[in-house]
């Protein structure tokens, strides 16, 4: 046996998405960063080992413009272009690659940590594990330590105050909670795949499968002969158990309910079309959804999710809704899982990442210091991922700057939220107010701008059998919504205007007017609704059209960024009985049937919504506006581009662009949900930086087959009074789209 001690600054214990996103962010900012991982590939519950698809606040589109940004973004849209498909093997070489990128990261597969060292001042000294396969004792030292593990396995180690089950409705006053606290957790989950064989294939089952006719599993839920991989979510078990002692018992049970349902479709008669089927995969390690929760300096509650609380301590955010599932899950009567929507994304706190008694341990992840309800929200891998990028930028922070996590919070949060604003971390509602990025100081100006919505009725026809809302960006005045309208007999149209409860949401609050206007029976007009609607501060306005007998509306063939079409609906979202009902505003305004595809409208008066200097204003997705530069249509500006010009001459040594990778669209890394395209359309595909010295143009940078959110660009240039960015292509999109510029006289931005 080998023993070896090695020292960083930051040590990742745990290689699920969360300690992947850490140690990535902790070691851009300049750290040595050992990544820890007891499995021997990356990913958590995500890798091809469980298979469980990375959600996101997106909640499968429900939430509008929340697809994470950041590390976590920069993953979707890689596995998006090499992994179209959702190869579950292809995604572990998508985050392989990420880590392995990075030259300051060391990694460690195979590698259990399993002992924990105590310094006498109550911090954490070493973690030593045992590296399987290669009998090597393994002993990781570093001034901050990060738990990414899931079941808070190193808090523990370490004495760190925890929480395991749920509190009762008195505790945080959690009207989702239960009357009394009990050890109730969610349960784990194990997954299969299936695939057509092309020939008749007999299956006989194993002596332990269970016999689900004896059970409610075929009343209670939906069985379906093509259905596998994530559809069989709610093979749930192990919520009344202990989710980690009793981890190979959960195993055997989940097992047996899995082959006890093939054997089900396969022999019970009632699935003829899965004759040819066989099983192609069955997983080996339950999917945790919760175990041990550490506790922080805060711990988030339903009422900070729900009610969406702003924290001055912000680093992410979540969406997907509360979702609790009966502790006896798949043996439970009741449905398999309950989904209470905030009305959008809400704030997490640095707070919620460190320990309150162990001074140099950070997490991220399912082991955020949360209760069990607000939980049941974050726990989502894409938000567990962003949790990690924000500790790991924290645990960076802290190692350069000598200072624990708490002391990283009371003296220099300001310092964590600007940085990870400036790595387009997932931050919401906070600007930029970097007083060394050059270009906030500039006069931005462009070769155009979009004036007004604009949407060609080049779509197809939309029946108005239920009413249809539409959110525009709005700066001073909404005076005429114009839409293209069909009827076939004269009628009423019946237009109200809402605005929006927070900048983050996209569901009608307050009424602020109501029109109804007189439709003449004949073919497709533009029909001028007159709103004459004034607001005093810039956001958006949420338009409902009522439903109307025999009016069709037309949509657009393309989207538009920052304007969003919806459905109402008030029946469930889908004939599948585990997925609730649509009781919340989010769920009753559906923007699937819309999706990429709006209402065809246009607006008066001529607005500044998409103006150039939208790309300074701080903000770097929708947040009340859509916060990004739109040329004109590039068939109206073929060469558009965008300036910044200052009265001295500057140095420059770099240049951060971020570009429009549409928030909206959900992506998703496994089978699940599949889009068109393999790049977002609205990225700009060619550009060019060009910069003004001495009165002539140089060029700077020149880029051609650009597929990510983000560029920086390392230059060194004297004298520079002008910058300018020349579009030359998109990946699809209509416009030239920008959503921020930076610019720096050194490199260490």
């Amino acid at each position: 046996m080998q023993r070896a001690t090695i020292n960083t600054d930051v040590t990742v214990i745990g290689g699920g998405l969360s300690g992947v996103c850490a140690a990535i962010a902790a070691a851009r900012m300049g750290r040595r960063v050992a990544l820890v991982q007891n499995r021997p590939v990356l990913g958590g519950n995500s890798s091809s080992e469980v298979r469980v698809w990375v959600c996101s606040a997106t909640a499968h589109g429900t939430q509008r413009y929340a697809r994470e940004t950041g590390i976590m973004g920069e993953l979707f849209l890689e596995n998006q272009f090499v992994n179209q498909e959702g190869n579950p093997y292809l995604w572990d070489l998508v985050v392989l690659e990420a880590v392995r990128r990075e030259p300051t990261i060391d990694l460690y597969l195979n590698t259990d940590v399993h002992h924990l060292a105590m310094a006498d001042d109550g911090t954490i000294a070493s973690v030593t594990g045992w590296q399987m396969g290669s009998e090597r004792e393994l002993t990781f030292t570093s001034p901050v330590f990060l738990d990414c593990t899931g079941d808070g396995l190193i808090g523990y180690l370490a004495g760190a105050e925890y929480r395991v089950g749920r509190e009762s409705r008195a505790e945080h006053g959690e009207s989702l909670a239960p009357e009394i606290a009990d050890t109730n957790v969610l349960g784990s989950t194990i997954l299969f795949y299936t695939k057509d064989a092309g020939r008749p294939v007999p299956f006989v089952a194993p002596s332990f499968a269970l016999d689900v006719t004896t059970t409610s599993i075929p009343e209670r839920r939906i069985i379906r002969s093509g259905d596998n991989g994530c559809a069989y979510w709610w093979i749930e078990w192990g919520g009344e158990l202990d989710t980690i002692h009793d981890n190979e018992t959960i195993r055997n049970e989940l097992w047996s309910v899995i082959y006890g349902i093939w054997d089900y479709i396969k022999n019970s008669g009632k699935f003829p079309d899965s004759d040819t089927m066989t099983l192609e995969w069955v997983g080996a390690i339950p999917g945790k959804r919760e175990s041990r929760r550490l506790m922080g300096d805060h711990v988030l509650t339903q009422h900070d999710v729900l009610d969406q609380v702003r924290f001055d301590d912000t680093v992410a955010f979540g969406g997907w809704s509360i979702d609790i599932h009966p502790p006896s899950g798949v043996y439970a009567y009741q449905t398999g899982s309950s989904h209470t929507f905030a009305d959008g994304i809400y704030e997490i706190p640095f707070r919620s990442l460190y320990s309150r008694n162990v001074g140099n341990l950070l997490f991220a992840g399912r082991n955020l210091s949360a209760s069990h309800v607000a939980f049941a929200s974050t726990r989502v891998m894409a938000t567990c991922a962003t949790l990690g990028e924000a500790a790991g930028t924290a645990a960076a922070m802290c190692a350069a700057l000598g200072v624990t996590p708490r002391q990283l919070y009371e003296r220099h949060r300001r310092d964590l939220v600007q940085t990870l604003l400036r790595q387009d971390a997932s931050v919401l509602g906070v600007a930029n107010d970097d007083p060394t990025d050059l270009a906030r100081s500039a006069r931005v100006s462009a070769s155009s701008h979009l004036p007004s919505v604009n949407l060609a009725g080049d779509g197809d026809a939309w029946p108005l059998a239920c009413d249809v809302g539409v959110t525009v960006p709005v700066q001073r005045r909404l005076d005429t919504l114009s839409l293209l309208v069909a009827a076939e007999q004269a009628t009423t149209l019946t237009v109200s205007a809402f605005d929006v409860s927070k900048p983050q949401n996209f569901v009608p609050n307050a009424l602020l007017s109501t029109v109804t206007v007189p439709v003449d029976a004949g073919s497709e007009r533009w029909l001028d609704v007159p709103l004459h609607l004034a607001v005093d501060t810039p956001g958006y306005v949420f338009v409902v059209i009522e439903a109307a007998e025999g009016v069709t509306l037309r949509r657009s063939a393309e989207p538009l960024s920052g304007v969003l079409a919806c459905a109402r609906q008030l029946a469930k979202t889908s004939g599948d009985p585990n997925e609730g009902h649509n009781d919340q505003a989010v769920r009753q305004w559906n923007p699937k049937p819309f999706h990429r595809s709006p209402i065809s409208l246009r607006t008066a008066p001529d607005e500044r919504s998409f103006a150039p200097q939208n790309v300074v204003n701080g903000l770097v997705r929708p947040y009340g506006a859509p916060n990004l530069w739109l040329s004109e249509r590039r068939d109206t500006d073929p060469e558009p581009w965008l300036a910044f010009a200052w009265d001295a001459p500057q140095r420059i040594r770099r240049i951060m662009i971020t570009f429009n990778d549409d928030v909206n669209e959900d992506l998703i890394n496994l089978h699940h949900h599949r889009t068109p395209f393999r790049v977002i359309p609205e990225l700009v595909q060619a550009y060019e930086l060009e910069a003004r010295i001495d009165d002539a143009w140089l060029s700077v940078a020149s880029v051609t087959d650009n597929r990510t959110r983000r560029r920086v660009h390392d230059v060194d240039l004297e004298g520079v009074t002008d910058l300018r960015l020349r579009v030359l292509a998109t990946n699809g999109s209509a416009y030239a789209e920008v959503v921020e510029v930076r610019a720096y006289a050194d490199r260490t931005a």
